[in-house]
């Protein structure tokens, strides 16, 4: 079983899409996946767990999560009182700051969040009437075909970056992940993991470095995660390739290796079923060298 990798249904000149106060049942959540898109989603209501990357977070009202471009993550609404959310994606090409002679990234509070491993933020009240002022005046152009609908939605996304990454400076209150889902030895073990995903690590080793059998880990890790370990450590392996696919001109040989494939032809099997082209394409792709 592979996450699910979520495509957007939109025109390629205007990668965006919205989700305006969601009320969703665990039933209606989409199991563990990842996207090449970057996603805001902000708590109204309700309870749930957020997991992201390699941490659960709780969530609650007033809540903001940033979650990057490829990064596993799945939200899990609670029984009795369902989270109610809005959610923005869009591509990161949408959010190019021009030259303006400014060392300033509109996306930079989501390379911040990658950096720390938080990407969990809660908001003071100030924050979230502004907040919720911006998400409802983008819902209200959505709804409404004004002329210039595409530019204003656009003008008021680059707003709310621009509001975020000052909102959410060096000093802003992050969570390392509060939530008391799974056993102790899970989050000590998502932890090891996002440490070492590109070892020779195992099933078996896992087990023994939490002190349970085997079958009881791969159920419990099921259980929580969504899907099994070997699922998840190809993920994060196939995604960490894909970074150094972009960021590098490191032979594909080379780059592999580094993410723990023991052969090439592997590699590029598993490459291409999870993100659909080779390697090579998606270097390409990616503006990198085909190396």
């Amino acid at each position: 079983m592979h996450p699910i990798r979520k495509t957007f249904d939109t025109n390629e000149s205007f990668p965006f899409s919205f989700a305006y106060k969601n009320t969703k049942s665990s039933l209606s959540e989409l199991p563990d996946h990842f996207h090449d898109w970057y996603e805001i989603v902000y708590v109204y209501r309700g309870q749930g767990t957020f997991f992201i990357d390699h941490t659960f977070y709780d969530m609650k009202q007033g809540d903001l999560f940033l979650v990057p471009g490829n990064t596993i993550h799945r939200a899990t609404p609670d029984k009795e009182m369902p989270v109610t959310s809005t959610a923005i994606y869009f591509s990161p090409s949408l959010a190019q700051a021009p030259n303006l002679d400014e060392a300033f990234s509109y996306l930079r509070s989501f390379e911040q969040a990658a950096e720390l491993r938080n990407y969990k933020f809660e908001t003071l009240l100030p924050q979230r009437q502004q907040i919720e002022l911006t998400l409802e005046s983008i819902q209200s152009e959505l709804k409404h075909s004004h002329l210039g609908q595409r530019q204003a939605i656009y003008l008021k996304l680059l707003e709310l970056l621009l509001y975020l990454q000052r909102e959410l400076g060096p000093e802003r209150k992050t969570s390392n992940g509060d939530s008391s889902v799974g056993p102790l030895w899970m989050r000590d073990i998502l932890l090891y993991i996002e440490l070492h995903y590109c070892d020779d690590i195992s099933l078996t080793s896992l087990a023994k470095q939490a002190s349970v059998s085997p079958a009881h880990f791969s159920r419990v890790f099921k259980q929580l995660i969504g899907m099994n370990i070997t699922t998840y450590l190809m993920t994060k392996r196939i995604i960490r390739a894909k970074q150094l696919l972009s960021e590098s001109d490191v032979n594909i040989g080379i780059i592999a290796e580094m993410c723990g494939f023991d052969s090439l032809p592997h590699f590029h099997a598993m490459f291409k079923r999870m993100l659909g082209m080779t390697p090579a394409a998606a270097r390409k792709a990616l503006g990198g060298s085909p190396l």
